[in-house]
């Protein structure tokens, strides 16, 4: 059975376009016509995968956190329910962040029991190919999944000042340009466990939180090698697909 939309409302410049492809599954893509987040601003989605359906949402380009004045973080809170037998596929270009920007953060997840979701978030420290360095930075990025009620995955970032000298610390990530967190709450992930190690560069690592629960996380030196590791290990938990938009 092909997934459909049901209720869509937008406003702002926030947008939602829905490409056709052969997939059962809805594929929604997010856009921000304003080109990024600066201090002010307030993005806010809400996005639900009803019974038995599967949705795939991602974004149009990279996310950009633009140079903020002082005072006020920029706001992205993304909201996501999953009901019961459906399949949630959060997968968002890479957000880049830029010298003196000031993003706060938020993606709750609620799904229910028999769920399934796989998530990732792909976050990269400047702009390379200009020589950027995060010496100035506000960043506040929580992720919080809850299942059934309960708490599943809870991970927060918070940090103020010179990212660059931090990230430098061979025992913090010893200078790589961008990381990216990977949840699979699946029946299905203790499976996939030995198939994704042996699929991993040295800079990552993945564990099973619980039998259903995979979590990856990885350091890459820049965008471009985080994007050539993920690719492969997302089609492997997403049935051998991905977004068209990655492809770009």
């Amino acid at each position: 059975m092909r997934s459909v939309l049901d209720v869509f409302r937008q406003s702002g410049s926030s947008k939602c376009l829905f490409p056709r492809t052969e997939s059962r599954a809805l594929d929604a893509v997010l856009l921000n016509t304003a080109g990024g987040v600066t201090g002010g601003d307030a993005f806010r989605f809400t996005g639900t995968a009803g019974e038995g359906t599967t949705l795939t949402m991602t974004t149009q380009a990279c996310e950009r956190a633009y140079k903020a004045q002082p005072g006020p973080y920029g706001q992205v809170v993304n909201h996501l329910a999953v009901a019961p037998g459906a399949r949630m596929n959060w997968m968002p270009q890479e957000t880049i962040l830029f010298n003196g920007s000031a993003l706060d953060r938020r993606l709750l997840v609620e799904m229910e029991p028999d769920a399934t979701l796989l998530m990732v978030e792909p976050l990269v420290f400047g702009r390379a190919a200009m020589g950027e360095n995060l010496t100035d930075i506000r960043l506040w990025d929580r992720i919080e999944i809850r299942r059934g009620g309960a708490p599943l995955f809870l991970d927060t970032m918070r940090f103020a000042g010179d990212l660059h000298a931090h990230l430098l610390r061979p025992h913090m990530a010893d200078g790589a340009g961008a990381m990216a967190l990977v949840v699979f709450a699946c029946s299905s992930a203790e499976g996939q466990l030995d198939t994704v190690r042996r699929m991993l560069p040295d800079t990552a690592g993945a564990t099973l939180i619980q039998n259903d629960l995979l979590v990856i996380r990885m350091l890459a030196e820049n965008s471009f090698a985080l994007r050539r590791a993920l690719m492969p290990i997302l089609r492997q938990l997403n049935n051998n697909t991905l977004p068209r938009c990655w492809m770009i």
